[in-house]
């Protein structure tokens, strides 16, 4: 059970991997609208496993209902995997399997559980991450741990770059749980440690603004976290904002401050000021410093580079604020 291109990978893991082991079945999200034109587009797991011969592919709206259940059960799997899938599994599935259902979380359970464990190990400034090979449980992410994999969190890493890697991870350690389980010698789970659970909630367009009263390196995190998707937007100043516009503005990239750009005569500043306009673009107060945005995208327009941005708008320093 599947949707996303890390669902793929795990799927591409059990089918070269381990070959004694036979997929007797795809569930996966239906196919939804994608591209310029709206096209009904399959999910990539469906798509790959099309693409390499699983043709038994079923794709419900609800995964526990009644003719999903019955379809499943026909199946009669030993064991069900679940990647990335979207849904919650209820207790008659969790429980049709002989050997349960297995989990593929990527994060270092108990920490991150929840619909966005990469981006909110990133912006939480983790060095580590990885993937859990876990029995699912009724709760949410809080299943028996059988296989842990960790993963580095470079600093320039974004969810992307990570996620990429993690694919890897997980799909390598859900291979070797499963191989275990076949052979009869995968050990008992290990059980969480409750106490220490931590959550990432799903993530939505408007957790992408920016505090601007944060630290740089908050800043900067949350910034990594949230590309590709949602990625972060902050607002023009309102003397600059059109008619019938919020004035929203994406931040494409920015960095911190080289050393001897920051004059301490700024540090007195509001956040969210525009302290100077430099030829890579506005430099921005924050919490502490401030951040220099090199790439800035305003409502209704195309990305342009820093200095571009700044030939069309006058922002005035130490008068314009971002975001207010």
């Amino acid at each position: 059970m599947g949707s996303t291109a890390a669902s793929s990978t795990c799927l591409k893991a059990i089918l070269r991997l381990q070959p004694r082991l036979k997929v007797v079945g795809l569930v996966t999200q239906p196919d939804r609208p994608a591209g310029r034109h709206r096209a009904l587009t399959p999910c990539p797991c469906k798509a790959y496993a099309n693409e390499n011969g699983i043709k038994d592919c079923i794709t419900p709206e609800n995964v526990n209902s009644p003719e999903a259940l019955a379809q499943i059960k026909a199946w009669n799997p030993d064991v069900i995997v679940v990647v990335a899938f979207g849904q919650f599994l209820g207790k008659t599935l969790l429980e049709l399997p002989p050997l349960g259902c297995v989990n593929c979380h990527f994060s270092l359970l108990p920490r991150h559980r929840g619909a966005s464990p990469v981006n909110a190990a990133i912006a939480a400034g983790d060095n580590l991450s990885g993937a859990s090979v876990i029995k699912i449980g009724e709760g949410m992410d809080d299943g028996p741990v059988y296989r842990q994999a960790v993963e580095p969190i470079y600093s320039d890493d974004n969810s992307e770059t990570l996620m990429d890697r993690l694919a890897i991870t997980g799909a390598v350690a859900l291979a070797a749980t499963l191989k275990q389980m076949e052979a009869g010698r995968q050990p008992p789970p290990v059980p969480q440690v409750q106490e220490e659970a931590t959550y990432a909630h799903k993530m939505k367009r408007a957790d992408g603004l920016i505090d601007w009263s944060a630290q740089s390196r908050v800043i900067e995190r949350k910034f990594r976290a949230f590309q590709p998707w949602p990625g972060v937007f902050t607002f023009l100043p309102r003397r600059m904002r059109k008619a019938n516009s919020m004035g929203r503005l994406v931040i494409g990239s920015l960095e911190f401050l080289e050393e001897g750009a920051w004059n301490p005569a700024w540090r007195a500043e509001l956040p969210g000021t525009v302290l100077a306009a430099t030829d890579r673009g506005p430099i921005v107060k924050t919490g502490d410093t401030g951040l220099l945005l090199t790439a800035l995208q305003p409502e209704g327009g195309r990305m342009l580079a820093g200095r571009e941005f700044l030939h069309g708008r006058a922002l005035k320093p130490l008068a314009d604020m971002l975001g207010a």
